[in-house]
């Protein structure tokens, strides 16, 4: 997701996508320990959404 999508969207729909990139982060994780991923960016790609995403949520919080 990129940072354009996140500082658009609401902190509730912020917090449905976190869930749903953190699942897709821990089942390419498992996939990648069992066999070689074909794209292991997708890895890289996936952590720094979830990283973008939990800093608007925390900077929402600390703005109030």
């Amino acid at each position: 997701m990129k940072q354009s999508q996140v500082k658009e969207s609401s902190t509730a729909e912020l917090q449905e996508e976190l869930g749903k990139y953190r699942k897709e982060y821990s089942d390419l994780k498992m996939a990648h320990a069992m066999s070689p991923l074909e794209n292991p960016l997708q890895i890289r790609k996936v952590r720094r959404s979830i990283a973008r995403m939990e800093t608007e949520l925390t900077k929402r919080e600390l703005n109030g």
